[in-house]
């Protein structure tokens, strides 16, 4: 795989600490590997995002794009309006996912918040960049009670677009998890239609990068370049 498009079934769930797993076991095998965030949202200029924070944890050789950035912590669609920018299309990502493609083994394009966040006024979402790239949908999903329905949803609406859904990383495994959450590991794949390709434990994001580098391979399934099995 080429490229690789990482969303959720909503926001602040791991998407980013995800990524840079991906981005991490990439680099592990030997792969170049560049982290694609097409728009970017509630960040002044000058602070770190996304991109900038996948590239931190997963290490030297990582290359980070950031395509456009707007203040407001809203969907790109509104702050983009609301700041009077440009919005970022469909086809400015899958172009820029084009050309990294063509300098690097793997390109990890990261969502914000969800699968059909809109991108621009005229509905615009992430799944037109999937559908303009050919490339294959990786969903991050939390562990608790209500992950079943969010990430059905989620699937239904790649199915209903024709996009292939890659599999399913829990982005936020907790120590102690409830009894919801350990049996959502069972259910998931049923929910998904599509394998567990991982679990990243809770508080991954704020390990030293070299302690982050180590343990990715262990948090993703061999088909993301780890050796974590169900």
């Amino acid at each position: 795989m080429a490229v690789i498009v990482v969303t959720g079934t909503g926001t602040g769930i791991g998407k980013t600490v995800v990524t840079a797993a991906l981005a991490a076991a990439a680099r592990a095998q030997g792969r170049t590997v560049a982290v694609l965030k097409p728009a970017q949202t509630g960040l002044a200029p000058g602070e770190p995002g996304d991109a900038d924070d996948a590239v931190r944890l997963a290490g030297d050789g990582v290359r980070g794009v950031e395509l456009a950035r707007y203040p407001e912590p809203l969907a790109p669609a509104t702050a983009a309006r609301r700041a009077g920018m440009r919005p970022v299309l469909p086809r400015d990502a899958a172009e820029a996912a084009e050309k990294l493609a063509a300098e690097h083994d793997l390109v990890l394009i990261e969502g914000a918040g969800g699968l059909l966040v809109r991108f621009d006024d005229a509905g615009a979402t992430l799944a037109d960049v999937a559908r303009l790239l050919d490339a294959p949908v990786l969903v991050v999903v939390p562990a608790g009670l209500g992950t079943l329905n969010a990430t059905a949803l989620t699937a239904e609406a790649l199915r209903a677009r024709q996009l292939e859904l890659l599999g399913v990383v829990v982005g936020s495994w907790p120590q102690r998890p409830d009894l919801a959450e350990r049996c959502n590991l069972t259910d998931l794949p049923e929910a998904a239609g599509a394998p567990l390709l991982g679990v990243v434990p809770q508080g991954a994001g704020a390990l030293a990068p070299d302690v982050f580098q180590g343990r990715a391979t262990d948090w993703l399934a061999p088909r993301l370049g780890g050796t974590w099995r169900p």
